[in-house]
């Protein structure tokens, strides 16, 4: 048996027994407060965050691994005796981190084969336990990469910002549209299109928003198989756990997980942010 890591980034949120039981090593994804760079999940927790970018008058910015960093990783894993990595980064249409582990993987000669999930979260962790699945099944590097992209174009993530506030901070919507929806209770929905997160909807208070994107998941439920979903927040378990009962109310043998989603997606969507997440088979 071959030995074999598995890369990503802080997109993916994976904890701990995720990373032990699958090989998994994380580069962090960085949130810029001014001068300082914090990275993710080590330089400042998730409560931090959310109380500098409450304070924050600005909107902070994000940044990726550094080349650096990922060939500092692949000689480390060399030296660990591993055979090969598989990379499982964050969409490039929302960061540079897929491209760069790209340039990386050519400045080593540890083989690494990197991935464009061509989205974030849940189907990120999902892309790499089927890997995992399909080595042990015994195929071969270039044969789960084949496999892990084909699952890109059966991956949905769907979310609704709890306000079009930090929106507007980021430069994404106008000060009147964001003044707007607040004046008349209208929630956007934002989903992810060719790896590139763009505004689909626009409707009329938070339940109709919910049910658009229920909508969504039922459509792929009564076409192909969909056995478990992630309900996805940006510090906003709450609203998140009473969505998860409402699904299983309506789909009593789904599998439903309540995920935070990255810091760096609440730098653009904002604290009360919720939305679902799934993979078709």
């Amino acid at each position: 048996m071959k030995k074999i890591a598995w890369i990503t980034d802080t997109a993916a949120q994976v904890d701990e027994a995720f990373i032990q039981k699958h090989h998994v090593f994380v580069l962090p994804l960085g949130v810029v407060f001014g001068e300082r760079c914090y990275r993710e999940s080590l330089d400042l927790t998730k409560d931090e965050f959310y109380d500098k970018l409450r304070a924050a008058k600005g909107s902070p910015k994000t940044s990726q691994p550094t080349i650096g960093e990922m060939t500092s990783l692949y000689e480390k894993l060399q030296t660990e005796g591993y055979d090969f990595a598989m990379a499982v980064h964050l969409s490039s249409g929302l960061s540079g981190t897929f491209e760069s582990a790209q340039s990386a993987a050519k400045m080593t000669d540890f083989p690494v084969y990197p991935i464009d999930s061509k989205i974030g979260s849940f189907p990120m962790v999902k892309m790499i336990e089927m890997g995992n699945e399909l080595f042990a099944e015994g195929k071969e590097p270039e044969e789960v990469v084949e496999s892990l992209t084909a699952m890109t174009l059966k991956s949905k993530l769907s979310f609704i910002p709890g306000g079009l506030g930090q929106l507007h901070k980021s430069g994404r919507v106008s000060g009147t549209q964001a003044f707007l929806s607040n004046l008349l209770n209208i929630k956007v929905l934002i989903s992810f299109e060719n790896g590139k997160a763009v505004m689909t909807e626009k409707v009329r208070s938070m339940k109709r928003a919910k049910k658009h994107v229920t909508s969504l998941l039922r459509a792929d439920m009564e076409t192909g198989s969909v056995p478990e979903i992630a309900v996805i927040h940006c510090h906003n378990a709450y609203d998140a756990e009473i969505w998860k009962n409402e699904l299983l109310k309506e789909f009593p043998t789904l599998h439903v997980h309540v995920v935070s989603l990255s810091v760096c997606v609440a730098v653009h969507a904002g604290e009360g942010t919720t939305g679902l997440s799934w993979v078709t088979y």
